[in-house]
């Protein structure tokens, strides 16, 4: 344990031992304040045979309102020495955390959050990310409705349609909008408002079956043009989570940055069922 981290701990001492002393001190109150009372009572049953019963009566509400005010002494006292305890393990912590970013010999061949967000991924969520930093960003299509009516309030029919389960393999395809929504929640992905530089690969995703199925539900359809790409954080975790050491100086595809902004672009909504 460093020095750092005993001067937390003995810190902390001094109120644990309060709330323990002040316990210790109630029970003892109730202890000795009720053996006087018992001792009377006793002795009264001892010159009255007769008062037995009330006597037994008596003790027993006694034991319940002592019982009352333990859990109530309780309840007051254990949140706060509860809070006490876990702020001062935090300080003790975030103390060691600013100790090893100054010590020049420690060294992290990774984000620490990697080894954490692995296990909160799915197997087609890791195939998705491996698309995506091989093959680059991934071209997504909303389809609204058009025409006349749609230059003034256009209705969202179909959002965030891409090609991303079939081309990475996945499992459960019917599932890509709730892997895509996870992965923007561990900040791996970002939802791009611009369009990828090949037309062309926007063609073959709007020939899709589904996305022409949009298309055709609505008398008046348009559609409009997205991107999805790796964040910096997500890039990085892919390099080392996803790649060969032998892989690792191979040219990857380029993903844009995201906006620095207070409104980035949200994640599509999930299709309704």
């Amino acid at each position: 344990m460093t020095e750092e981290e005993q001067d937390g701990l003995s810190s902390s001492l001094p109120g644990l031992a309060r709330v323990g002393a002040s316990a210790w001190l109630h029970t003892a109150e109730w202890a000795l304040r009720g053996y006087v009372r018992a001792s009377r009572r006793i002795l009264g049953v001892a010159l009255a045979p007769e008062t037995a019963p009330e006597l037994v009566d008596e003790l027993r509400e006694r034991a319940r309102g002592i019982l009352r005010e333990l859990m109530e002494s309780d309840e007051r006292s254990a949140p706060a020495s509860q809070a006490d305890g876990t702020n001062q393990t935090l300080r003790v912590e975030g103390a060691a955390l600013l100790y090893r970013s100054r010590d020049v010999r420690y060294s992290e061949d990774a984000h620490p959050a990697y080894e954490r967000i692995l296990t909160e991924l799915a197997p087609d969520e890791a195939r998705i990310l491996r698309l995506l930093l091989l093959d680059g960003p991934q071209p997504s299509v909303d389809v609204r409705t058009g025409g006349p009516l749609g230059l003034m309030s256009s209705r969202l029919i179909a959002p965030g349609m891409t090609m991303i389960g079939a081309r990475a393999g996945c499992r459960y395809v019917d599932r890509v909008p709730s892997y895509l929504n996870n992965l923007f929640r561990l900040g791996m992905v970002w939802f791009s408002r611009e369009t990828l530089r090949d037309p062309l690969r926007y063609q073959v995703l709007e020939a899709q079956p589904d996305v022409l199925e949009a298309v055709h539900s609505v008398r008046y359809a348009k559609i409009v043009r997205r991107s999805i790409h790796l964040t910096p954080f997500g890039e990085d975790f892919c390099r080392v989570c996803f790649m060969e050491d032998a892989d690792r100086s191979t040219e990857l595809p380029e993903h844009s940055l995201p906006p620095e902004t207070d409104k980035a672009p949200q994640p599509p909504a999930l299709p309704e069922d």
